[in-house]
């Protein structure tokens, strides 16, 4: 089965483009701009800002998986940032949803990214599965519009599933990569009080729950994709010092974070959710991380001897 990708060069997709290619299945990359860093022949162009996508480029596509959308991390939550972040969502998931509606022969599934976001900010305490409503506040805001979007490939008969992520650990990027530099000079500790809750997933484990996924057809819907061990952000830290071999006992309080980072700190930061992926786990699939002292080892690698 082809299966076309877009936000190929972003963590999860760059990586899991090299898995399936590992595997030998046929990958088509869904990019923007022709001259944009790693392009190559046969990419596939579009424009969502623009709506521009040509139907007939997805042809024998039996599967796409959209990963594109603004980047959390990359500037502080100006109004006009906010917007980027649900517009790009938004706008991109509506023209692949109408982009399937033109095709003879549309694909079969439709994966979307969503995140943890959705449920909103919970004490540690509280776990929330698939089943648990949307929270409050702008991302779980931005989540349940940008699944709303995705959903709508149900009507054309294309089994959809919103894939609620955790953070996403890799010493490549996302928040492990920025946390590195300060834990590897002995400055580093819990952010803020440290009772956070955090959902996470090793990097190496998401392709193998995307396989999963497309192999088991009785998945559809919401799917959270996170280990089933959450922790504290007190314990993060103390587990990344412990595979780092350095201190790890200066917090950084919450008043200096949202004067540095803005909104952001909040809602990424300071409040989390502790969620379980109960539909993967009633589904038979099997976890090759689940505990975070095994994928910080696999994350980090030989670098922390």
């Amino acid at each position: 089965m082809k299966i076309a990708i877009t936000g190929s060069a972003g963590l999860i997709g760059s990586y899991l483009c090299s898995y399936f290619q590992n595997k030998d299945i046929p990958l088509l990359r869904i990019r923007r701009g022709g001259a944009c860093a790693g392009a190559r022949p046969g990419d596939v162009i579009w424009s969502p800002a623009e709506g521009r996508l040509d139907a007939g480029a997805l042809d024998g596509a039996g599967a796409v998986i959209h990963l594109a959308g603004a980047n959390l991390a990359a500037r502080r939550w100006d109004d006009a940032y906010k917007r980027e972040i649900l517009e790009s969502r938004v706008r991109s998931t509506r023209l692949l949803v109408e982009t399937f509606r033109k095709m003879p022969a549309p694909p079969k599934v439709f994966l979307s990214a969503s995140a943890l976001g959705f449920y909103g900010g919970h004490r540690i305490e509280e776990f929330c599965d698939e089943s648990s409503p949307a929270g409050t506040g702008f991302l779980a805001d931005v989540c349940r519009a940008w699944e709303e979007e995705a959903f709508a490939a149900r009507r054309l008969g294309i089994r959809t599933v919103a894939l609620r992520f955790g953070a996403v650990l890799s010493r490549n990027g996302g928040m492990l990569a920025k946390l590195l530099p300060v834990f590897r000079t002995g400055l580093g500790g819990c952010l803020g009080s440290g009772k956070q809750p955090l959902s996470w997933i090793s990097l190496l484990e998401v392709p193998r729950v995307i396989e999963h996924i497309l192999e088991h057809d009785e998945l559809d819907g919401p799917v959270n994709c996170s280990s089933p061990y959450p922790v504290s952000s007190a314990e993060l830290s103390a587990q990344l010092g412990l595979a780092l071999r350095r201190p790890a006992f200066l917090p950084v309080p919450a008043f200096a974070l949202k004067a540095v980072l803005g909104p952001m700190a909040q809602e990424v930061i300071l409040q989390g959710v502790s969620a379980l992926p109960a539909r993967l786990l009633r589904s038979g699939y099997r976890f090759s991380y689940p505990d975070l002292s095994s994928a910080l080892s696999a994350a980090l690698g030989p670098k922390t001897k």
